[in-house]
């Protein structure tokens, strides 16, 4: 019965990193539609949607009938827990991934093509990757990766302030809209908290390696 136990629990950590790998494909698809002014890629970010919300609704549904039925001990209560915080976490992100695109679209639609000014592309890689390690540490329970991770996030934060500097100053450039300069700081904001639902994911593994928050 116990390995049965643990076969429930498998799932609902399994349909986790599979949401968390789907939230990662919205955002790197939003952002190539972002960098490459490819209004066609911002688009397909915007339809991948429906099997995210899914699978947070099913690991929500999991987890209340594991703890219903199961009584579960304290480390598989944290593995629990831990789980329906993150797939709200990634439903956030894979919402932020799709704010990305509809700005792209948006920027596209008004000026013909995006000029990158910002940093874009380098606070999207450094967030790209946080996301991907913030599943790999999970999967791999690796605490010292966890902790990384969060220490990561002030990078970003400061790429992000960097950001609205640079479309605060670019008022004197006709080449960039005021609209444009807006929605580029939008999605560098959008990035910035993609960035966050990462290290929120990074101390929930901490928690639930060492139980303390």
């Amino acid at each position: 019965m116990k390995r049965y136990f643990h076969s429930e629990l498998d799932d609902v950590r399994n349909k986790l990193i599979l949401m968390g790998e789907k939230a990662n494909e919205v955002a790197q698809m939003a952002i190539e539609g972002f960098l490459q002014s490819d209004i066609e890629t911002a688009e397909n970010a915007l339809e991948i949607d429906d099997s995210i919300d899914a699978l947070e609704v099913e690991i929500g549904h999991d987890a209340v009938r594991y703890v219903t039925l199961r009584g579960p001990v304290s480390s598989d209560l944290r593995l629990i827990f831990v789980a329906m915080k993150a797939s709200h976490d990634f439903e956030r992100a894979a919402d932020e991934a799709h704010g990305i695109a509809k700005k792209t679209r948006r920027i596209i639609n008004r000026d013909g093509r995006i000029v990158e000014t910002a940093a874009i592309a380098e606070m999207s890689e450094l967030v790209f990757a946080m996301q991907k390690d913030a599943i790999s540490c999970f999967v791999d329970e690796d605490l010292e990766l966890a902790k990384e991770i969060i220490q990561r996030d002030k990078k970003v934060d400061k790429l992000n302030q960097q950001n609205f500097k640079a479309m605060a100053a670019e008022d004197a450039n006709a080449e960039l809209s005021a609209e444009t300069r807006f929605q580029t700081v939008l999605i560098s904001r959008a990035l910035e908290r993609i960035a966050d639902h990462a290290k929120n994911l990074a101390e929930e593994v901490i928690f639930l390696l060492t139980g303390e928050q």
